[in-house]
This record gives C-alpha cells, structure tokens and sequence, in this order.
C-alpha cells in the first residue's frame, strides 16, 4: 500500500526510527484502519476528526490494553497524521488536542506471557487446590473470562470435542470462546482426579470449580489465589482476575489479532454509541485464538 511506504519512508528518515518501532507505528494505524471500516458509517482517513480519534482512544482503552500500549498508539496515530500533512494530504492536522484518557492510569497492570508461566510454574500441583488452580489459571487467561464468568463456568458449558467454551455474560448474553488444548487438558485433570472425588452441595453439581466444601468458588477467592502466585513469583505488580483478562486482550491485539475477534471474545457490548461489531463466525475466531494467543502456539 502507497501510504504505507511513504510513511515508512517518513519514520526511517525523518524520526530515525528502528525497522521494530516502525513495524509497531504501522501496526498501530493498522488499527485506526480496522476501527474506521467496522464502523456502519464508513469514514475517509481524510475526514477523521478529533472526535473520531477520541472514540478510537476510548476503544483502545476499554478494549484492556495498557496505558503504556495506549501511549505508544497515540504516538504512532500523531505521526501519521503528520506525515499526511507534509504529504499535503489534509490540511488540517485532527490529533493536535488528542491526549490519552486519564482513565489509562487506573487500569491494572498487564503481565508479560513470561510472568503469567512463573506464576503457573508456582503452583504446587501435589496437592487437589494446586491441580484445581492450574485449571482455573489456564482458562481464565487463555479464554479471556471475567471473575464472575469464571466461577459460574459450568461443566455442560463445555464442549472438549470442539475446543469451545459457551460462556454467560454481562447482561446474560451468551458468547462461544475458543479453548486452548492445555487448559483442556489440565481441566481434564483437575475432573478426574479432584472434583470427581468430591460430593457437591445441592444446586452445585454442574459447576465446573468447586471449593473444599463443595460449593462454587467465590470471587474473593479467586482473588486470594492470584495474590498468592504473584508473591511466590516474586511478581511485584498489582495482581488480580482482572489482570489476566486484560493480559488476554493486550497479547492478542500487541500480536496483531484482528480486533473484531478480540472484541467478540471478551464479550464486550459497542465501544462508541454505534454498534460496530457484528457477529463473527467461530472458525475465524479459532483462527484469531490460535494464531495470536501465545498459550496456543505450542499446540
């Protein structure tokens, strides 16, 4: 594409950028693309405006990425407006007041692929609690699931065979995710050998994690859980279920995941006031899951 090369061009002479830095300059207004076709009405690079922009940045920041990935997107989003404007493509450059949210700040901290194995290499699996957290761990991060969806996972909701995980919601709505052969394979372990010994309480049978007393797990708890593998990781950022839902969502779209996939996996509702997601066949979500997810690429 002509407006790639000259804006390569551009970063190479211009800023002194290394190939790496550029290749994530492009791959940032990559995204701005991507985010500009999704939308019902389609808009022309040459019209974007700042609101458009702060939509975007809104986006990005809902989306889980980091403020630090934000920060770098913005950049990347200045500089190819100011290449458009040398260029005497538009006149008007749209990101002179752009900024990023002040909200960034407040999202948690995302954790490397790195830390995510030295807290899973942390747990002691000799014990029941140990093969149970590997389980829970595997599946949070490599399906993207909220706390909430996380402890009401249910054993009818999974569907081995097809590597699929049908997961209720916010708002009750239902969404498919793909499911990674090692969270099935350790959720395979944690059945046969743990909670198949165990006699739920009424009403628990079908859930899928179970605490000692036979019951589901709390959210406190699996906050406890996380805290505790993040210490005997030596892991100092601020950790909880959240963190690994955000981790999900930074790695696939720093990867170069398409965002509609993401977006459908996490099950988010329309970033702006305009519904820009439509329904995704599931195929290509595996595809997305399995191409860009780091759990996956070892299968």
């Amino acid at each position: 594409m002509h407006i790639y090369w000259g804006l390569k061009r551009f970063l190479k002479l211009e800023k002194s950028l290394s190939d790496n830095t550029i290749a994530a300059y492009v791959h940032d207004i990559e995204m701005l693309f991507q985010y500009l076709s999704l939308s019902q009405n389609e808009v022309d690079i040459v019209n974007v405006d700042l609101k458009i922009l702060k939509q975007f940045v809104k986006y990005i920041h809902e989306l889980g990425l980091n403020g630090k990935s934000q920060s770098r997107i913005i950049s990347g989003i200045k500089s190819f407006f100011k290449y458009l404007i040398l260029e005497d493509i538009i006149k008007e450059n749209p990101t002179t007041l752009l900024e990023s949210p002040k909200s960034a700040r407040k999202l948690p901290d995302t954790l490397t692929f790195e830390e995510i194995n030295l807290m899973i290499n942390s747990i002691d699996l000799s014990t029941d609690e140990g093969t149970r957290n590997k389980a829970i761990i595997e599946t949070m991060y490599g399906c993207g699931l909220r706390v909430s969806e996380l402890v009401e996972m249910k054993i009818s909701n999974l569907y081995p065979e097809e590597e699929y995980l049908r997961v209720i919601g916010k708002g009750n709505k239902e969404r498919l995710i793909p499911i990674s052969n090692t969270a099935l394979k350790y959720i395979k372990i944690y059945t046969d050998h743990v909670r198949s010994k165990q006699l739920p309480k009424n009403g628990y049978e079908d859930y899928l994690f179970l605490n000692r007393r036979g019951s589901k797990l709390s959210r406190v708890m699996i906050f406890y859980i996380l805290k505790n593998l993040a210490t005997l990781a030596q892991i100092k950022k601020n950790v909880h279920p959240h963190t690994l839902r955000h981790s999900f969502a930074t790695h696939l779209v720093e990867g170069g995941a398409n965002l509609r996939a993401v977006q459908e996996m996490l099950g988010h509702e329309s970033i702006t006031t305009t519904e820009i997601y439509t329904h995704l066949d599931r195929n290509f979500l595996r595809e997305t899951i399995h191409v860009f997810h780091p759990r996956y690429q070892n299968e």
